[in-house]
């Protein structure tokens, strides 16, 4: 550290619990001791990095000093309280500030702050403390380990709402009763001086008892100098009971202005009443949109049977480590993902790939925790375990689609961040132009009523609910099909695509050659064929060999050891069958040992055409017939082609391999393009080239060997891996083999973006003809006013709407098969 150069004594700011020191005439703070040591002994990236403004509050995310690590944590905090969009802003503007955050997000719908940062700079903590003095509760970090606590902490503020709601109806009942005694017959006519009194009892408790979040909510936002729905439920609910107060206690005021003074108690307590009713429906609604996490949760076991020192013992799943062994028995559920040692049984898979039938297991086999063991026992090593198994990673995509914002979220998020403001703006303008132009006898009151409708009406409580709780409910109903869908941008972009290129090997076919035509010469039957052919591949490990002993097991045909067994590389196999010289190959092979073709020649045009690969078989110098092998297509890719032609969208096949074979397979499935003859390599330049021409493109791969088509696409979709590797590359996994769910993820993405487009259209629509309506722009013409306590009710079912419609997104029905 250079002498002219010094650093001033280090310390920690009581206030702000940060680290900070002086330097140069100005403050820095920093979130860990170990980037305060940094700074100490080399200060100058920070200094090169920093403005040198008069505010001194620095390193921020992207003045990382040297040495720090590059690489962001993320962690997902539960906020409770949140009221609003403006809510969202607040906490994602401040977090976002907080110095070492790299970025923030809030989704309003699951009430989950995302927060990336540098954690040699900051840590959760410090989230923590920001968004409790911001007026929010933290009800639990990384919800995946804090499902139950974060469970309680809801049901909790669920309880606490609803004994604050019940409290604030009966009392705004009450209060109504004694606000209009001659419109019930048999309830005592009480004088002002004795019912005005007892009415301004009765709102106190409901305002600043039942009611008291709102003030509390405002009180944190004007601390930190911002506003939220708070702001505006405070401030109209107080003005009602202000002026009732005084009217209440002062009349004398208003006697000699002349105006006849009333009390507007009942709309006051209604206010409160009908806002708690409306949060109480909302968190009631809300919950539902986020029941996929749960039930995926609800599926891992809680504990496992493991050997350990020779004992079986029951164990938290928690505690179960890699290659430990693990027993179990019918009926249980398998705890962790790992292989089959000893045992046979059958396992019911459904949760995770949709198939119904259990499949058949046994040793060297995988098996995925949280999925039934049916019948068998058996143990198996245990490979992954905690946060690395199928099931974690599924329910951790789902959070993480479920805590995302689409871009079509972004036009709301910048409404709501002026918003509130500008709605006081406007309440205050409507009060003033009242109170100066309003009738003579009544203009106080009528100022005041229109200044509560407007702050009431205009609450954007539906506008933040739009895009979250549509997108939550969209990849929710997706998880349950077994579409994983990464994010909203990705369930965006789903929605809009217009060509979807198809890989061929392993997507569109299945992946593995098959025997598709035996053709024997004449006095030679299939049979026979058969029998020579797969006898003497019994001695390869070549894939068309093993393509042969397939139809062979199946058929019941009876092999015969080959002898003299010699692989033939390039040109087939030769060896011995029953005594007799048999050969196994290309026409070159036989043309070469000098057997005659010329009965075969037809068929080996035909075959080839299709873009078969062709096999002949001689007997003891002579030909006995051709065998016809070929990747084919799954049974329902032309289904799965033709459906996505009929919604608008062109269909593209991709391969390696030369273009006569690759056009025969675009044939059968009735692809529009055929992109034969590519390199792995290439295959992301096709991609390109392909959205050049101005389409949103998806790619449909295994996630492995097509990683750079997947990304360079628009919407990558990894299909029926549910591996690692797929998960990171794809912005959709499906973790069934099965293409129909193509056609599912984009048809539900559409939906969805539908949905989202319906709800931000009414929210827009809600609060552009609310507002005008509350501030009494008919009033000249047909002598109409919105009483407040209809804004609030009207306010209420507009965020309960927004949800409702949402959630119809759970009757999404994948397409018929």
């Amino acid at each position: 550290m250079p002498a002219t150069d010094p650093v001033c004594r280090m310390e920690v700011d009581p206030e702000s619990a940060l680290f900070r020191a002086r330097h140069e005439g100005r403050t820095f703070y920093f979130c860990s001791a170990g980037c305060q040591k940094a700074f100490q002994e080399n200060p100058r990236p920070f200094l090169d990095a920093t403005p040198t403004a008069p505010s001194e509050l620095v390193s921020p995310s992207d003045q990382l000093p040297a040495g720090s690590p590059e690489k962001t944590a993320r962690v997902e905090i539960s906020v409770g309280g949140m009221t609003c969009a403006s809510c969202v802003a607040k906490i994602e503007r401040f977090l976002g500030q907080t110095p070492g955050v790299a970025s923030a997000s809030v989704n309003f719908a699951s009430e989950v702050a995302t927060v990336f940062y540098h954690p040699a700079l900051t840590n959760p903590q410090v989230f923590e403390k920001t968004i409790t003095e911001l007026g929010y509760q933290v009800l639990g970090i990384n919800r995946l380990e804090e499902t139950d606590r974060e469970r309680e902490a809801r049901a909790e503020a669920y309880h606490r709402l609803w004994l604050e709601f019940l409290f604030a109806a009966i009392g705004a009942g009450l209060t109504v009763l004694f606000s209009l005694p001659d419109m019930i017959p048999g309830l005592p006519d009480f004088d002002t001086r004795v019912r005005y009194p007892l009415l301004f009892v009765l709102t106190t408790f409901i305002v600043f008892g039942a009611g008291r979040r709102f003030f509390a909510g405002a009180w944190a936002a004007a601390k930190r100098r911002t506003t939220d729905m708070n702001t505006l439920i405070a401030v109209g609910t107080f003005a009602a009971w202000a002026y009732s107060t005084v009217v209440t206690f002062r009349p004398s005021l208003f006697r000699h202005s002349g105006m006849e003074a009333h009390v507007y108690f009942d709309t006051a307590a209604v206010i409160v009443a009908l806002i708690l009713f409306g949060r109480l429906l909302e968190a009631r609604a809300k919950g539902r949109t986020s029941e996929a996490i749960r039930r995926l949760v609800g599926l891992r076991p809680q504990t496992a049977r493991v050997i350990r020192g020779g004992q079986e013992q029951e164990l938290p799943v928690e505690q179960v480590k890699v290659l430990d062994r693990v027993v179990v028995r019918p009926g249980e559920k398998i705890p962790v993902d790992g292989k089959i040692l000893e045992g046979r049984t059958s396992v019911d898979e459904s949760m995770i790939t949709g198939e119904s039938i259990p499949q058949d297991k046994g040793p060297g086999d995988p098996v995925t925790g949280a999925t039934l063991n049916t019948t068998g026992f058996f143990t198996f090593a245990a490979a992954k375990v905690g946060r690395d198994t199928m099931l974690a990673q599924i329910i951790r995509l789902v959070e993480e689609a479920q805590g995302s914002k689409a871009p079509i979220q972004r036009l709301a998020d910048r409404v709501a961040a002026v918003f509130v403001p500008a709605v006081i703006g406007i309440a205050v303008v409507t009060f003033a132009a009242w109170y100066r132009f309003g009738p003579p006898a009544g203009a106080l009151t009528y100022a005041l009523l229109n200044f509560v409708a407007v702050l009431i009406i205009a609450c954007p409580c539906a506008l933040g609910l739009a895009t979250p709780t549509a997108i939550m409910v969209g990849t929710g109903r997706g998880a349950a099909l077994g579409i994983l869908i990464k994010g909203g941008e990705s369930l965006e972009q789903s929605g809009r695509i217009g060509a979807v290129i198809f890989d061929k090997t392993g997507t569109l076919t299945r992946g593995k050659p098959e025997v598709t035509d035996l053709v024997p010469v004449a006095g030679v039957s299939e049979a026979e064929l058969l029998l020579l052919a797969a006898s003497l591949e019994q001695g390869s490990e070549h894939p068309l060999a093993k393509a042969l002993l397939e139809p062979a097991r199946r058929r019941g045909v009876a092999l015969t050891g080959p002898t003299g067994f010699r692989s033939l590389t390039g040109f087939g196999v030769a060896g011995e069958v029953n005594g007799k010289p048999v050969l196994v190959g290309n026409r070159a092979l036989l043309e070469e040992r000098g057997v005659s073709l010329a009965d075969l020649k037809e068929a080996e045009t035909r075959l080839a055409g299709e873009g078969k690969t062709v096999m002949f078989v001689a007997a003891a110098g002579k030909a006995q017939g051709l065998v016809a092998v070929a990747d084919v297509l799954k049974p329902e890719a032309a289904a799965v082609v033709a459906e996505l032609k009929k919604m608008g969208i062109e269909t593209a096949m991709i391969t390696g391999d030369h273009r006569r074979t690759a056009e025969a397979v675009a044939r059968q499935a009735g692809v529009d393009r055929v992109l034969a003859e590519v390199l792995p390599q290439a295959k992301a330049a096709e991609v390109k080239a392909l959205q050049a021409e101005g389409k949103v493109v998806a790619m449909v791969g295994d996630g492995i060997n097509d990683a750079p088509a997947l990304a360079q696409a628009d919407v990558g979709i990894a299909l029926g891996s549910g591996t690692e590797v797929a998960m990171e590359a794809a912005d959709i996994t499906l973790v069934r083999d099965d293409l129909y769910r193509v056609v599912d993820a984009i048809r539900l993405s559409r939906q969805t973006l539908r949905t989202i487009k319906q709800n931000l259209f009414w929210a827009f629509v809600y609060n552009s003809l609310g507002i005008p309506l509350a501030a009494g722009v008919l009033y000249p013409f047909f002598g109409w006013l919105l009483n407040p306590m209809w804004a609030a009710a009207a306010m209420a079912l507009s965020s309960v709407s927004v949800v409702t419609n949402s959630l119809r997104l759970r009757g999404f029905r994948p397409a018929p098969r």
